[in-house]
């Protein structure tokens, strides 16, 4: 892929013809080109040519794409070892906080995902051409990014020779830094929008050999897919991955890829997470209306086909008998479908419909199974995800299949029997008389979420099992690359992620929805966060994750992430005598959960909390209070000393 639209050495590009260079940047442009952005390129250009006079050495680059984000850097020039990233705003008086941040993000995303910028130093330039000179300071951060430098379309040589003069040169291999590896880990939301774009998944993912490649997986679903439609068959394949593998963003790229309505092979990607549903489809629409110029209403429209809510779907099938419009279903955390008492409960409360008998898994696959050809379903698979009564785990599944879809082709990943997807030792049972092709392809088997480290999961999973040893081993490995903290004060919880993100990186407030008497703080679970303005508002809307004032739960956070985050840590799951006790606050009492399905969503949902962090979190356990029996400091001491036992550094 050629990332630039232009590159030359800083010498050629000086002496290039100016309409000669503008040629090149239209002729591998992809877009419509208008008349504002060549007006723009060829002010950057005779403004980089007057302002680089005198640099013969160096190169340079335009319109540098970062496909993670959606997004092209207009200028890099590398030149005497640093790599100078230059954002211009044409006309520009002032220099806008956005802009700003916006260049930055540039730096961040390079110094993460770029393979030749790790262990360099970057240097983000904002160019407001028309603005008054500025007073730069030349800081740099530990990991080697620069603070944004302003300027002016006059003082553009002048702020690099004054930076030159007081950094020694470095060595730097143009060629290698151009050709390097764009190897990044996107948020789901960013995955989502970039694939929308038309970006394929290699684009956007880790191809290095520490990370499963998905574009592997992807092609094996693809082949699938293939062979069902060629010779007919109605197929279902079960996907399973560590939790932020990328088994959702597998999902988003398949269906993406099959979402071809000239040749009648509709896909759709279904999940009965509302909070992502909403996010990913208010993303995708507010991203596609401001870079294609449609309404938001139609673009929304739009992204409702393209990704659903799993009970829509199944309510469809209900007020009709004919086979739906998709071929392909993909099915996001589909051991968490209902089990049939569930699916009963909820169709003669919410529908009035009675006499309903089949569990969500039998459902669906008989909604599919209505077509006369093919069908493919795709099941993401998770562990240790489910937070809800009457999710029928895998077993579900299997047992449709058994019963009424026997001439269905089953493709099942290589680890579907461990014990973390099969739960309570029922493995012999679930595969029993089916015939079930294993394809190890199948399984995502690193967690992709954290870039900065693949052992957030293991780490969680062992302090949550309270393996001490491995916790502190794995914890002292984590916090080289990846900070976990630990607070008895809020405020200063707040204060940490503030000072921890840099750029637009987002971090925000979360809680486990059992945590009932963190009230007296401002973290007041009861009070519903609204999830896609939580998730993707700026930080000056008060409804965004920014101000730090609502709180989402593993409710609303299941399946997306953060930058950064504070895991505000209640009584309902208090470390006691060596374990973890579990209680549920009802009246004006905490008690007892005795029941072991109950102890596991408690347990899971902490699970999901803690690893819904992209780069690092700060746990905040209060003191609790002697004058409030519902806050004794007893149901917060065992939890405090317990994760500071593990090693887990106090603030």
């Amino acid at each position: 892929m050629n990332r630039a639209y232009y590159s030359n050495s800083v010498g050629k590009f000086l002496v290039e013809d100016k309409s000669s260079i503008l040629g090149k940047l239209t002729h591998n442009n992809q877009f419509t080109l208008e008349d504002l952005q060549r007006n723009t390129w060829e002010e950057e250009i005779s403004i980089l040519k007057s302002e680089l006079r005198g640099f013969k050495r160096g190169y340079i680059l335009f319109e540098y794409t970062i496909p993670r984000m959606g997004s092209r850097i207009d200028n890099v020039l590398l030149l005497d070892g640093y790599i100078f990233l230059l954002e211009f705003k044409v006309g520009e008086k002032y220099y806008p906080k956005q802009a700003i941040n916006q260049v930055f993000d540039y730096a961040l995303d390079l110094k993460y995902f770029h393979k030749e910028s790790h262990n360099n130093i970057l240097v983000p330039i904002l160019i407001s051409t028309k603005a008054q000179d500025e007073e730069n300071t030349f800081n740099k951060s530990e990991d080697g990014i620069f603070d944004a430098l302003l300027c002016n379309q006059s003082n553009i040589k002048k702020t690099i020779e004054s930076f030159l003069l007081i950094n020694e040169d470095r060595d730097i291999n143009y060629s290698d830094w151009i050709e390097s590896q764009y190897m990044p880990t996107p948020t789901i939301i960013e995955a989502a929008q970039a694939l929308y774009r038309g970006h394929n998944v290699e684009e956007i993912s880790r191809s290095d050999s520490g990370a499963i490649n998905l574009g592997v997986t992807s092609k094996a679903i693809n082949n699938i897919i293939d062979n069902s439609k060629r010779y007919k068959r109605k197929s279902i394949c079960f996907l399973t991955g560590v939790p932020g593998a990328g088994k959702t963003l597998a999902g988003l790229n398949i269906a993406n890829e099959r979402h071809q309505f000239e040749e009648e092979e509709h896909a759709v990607f279904l999940s009965g997470n509302q909070p992502l549903v909403d996010v990913l489809q208010e993303a995708l629409a507010r991203d596609e209306s401001k870079k294609e110029g449609v309404t938001k209403s139609l673009a929304l429209k739009k992204a409702k086909s393209f990704i659903q809510n799993i009970h829509h779907f199944r309510d469809e099938a209900i007020l009709s008998d004919k086979a739906p419009i998709e071929k392909v279903a993909i099915f996001d955390e589909a051991q968490r479908a209902w089990d049939s008492s569930a699916l009963s409960n909820f169709m003669v409360r919410k529908k009035g419909v009675l006499d309903f008998l089949d569990s969500e898994p039998e459902f669906l696959i008989s909604f599919m199974d209505r077509h006369s050809d093919w069908a493919v379903i795709v099941c993401l698979i998770g562990g240790g995800q489910e937070i809800n009564r009457g999710e029928a785990g895998l077993l579900e599944w299997f047992d449709a299949l058994r019963g009424r879809f026997s001439h269905w082709d089953i493709y099942v990943s290589s680890k579907i029997n461990d014990i973390e997807y099969t739960k309570e030792n029922r493995a012999e049972k679930l595969l029993s008389e089916l015939d079930c092709k294993v394809t190890d392809e199948l399984h995502l088997s690193v967690s992709l979420r954290s870039f900065r480290s693949e052992k957030v999961s293991d780490f969680v999973k062992t302090l949550l099992d309270v393996d001490v040893n491995n916790a502190r081993h794995l914890y002292l490995e984590l916090s080289q690359n990846y900070p976990i903290v630990l607070t008895r004060d809020l405020d200063k919880a707040k204060k940490w992620v503030q000072k921890m993100a840099r750029g637009t990186e987002r971090y925000g407030l979360t809680a486990s929805s059992g945590a009932k008497r963190l009230r007296s703080f401002g973290v007041w679970v009861q009070s519903k966060a609204e999830a896609k303005n939580w998730f993707l508002n700026k930080d000056d809307d008060v409804r965004s994750s920014f101000y730090l004032e609502d709180t989402a739960t593993e409710f609303d956070i299941q399946g997306l992430e953060l930058d950064w985050t504070i895991v505000c840590w209640d009584a309902n799951f208090r470390f006691v005598d060596g374990q973890f006790k579990y209680f549920n606050f009802k009246g004006t009492k905490w008690q007892n959960i005795n029941n072991d399905i109950d102890k596991s969503y408690l347990k899971n949902a902490h699970r999901v909390l803690l690893t819904r962090a992209r780069q690092g979190f700060v746990i905040f356990v209060p003191f609790g209070d002697d004058r409030d029996k519902t806050r004794e400091p007893a149901f917060y001491e065992g939890t405090y000393k317990y994760l500071k036992s593990i090693g887990i550094k106090e603030i």
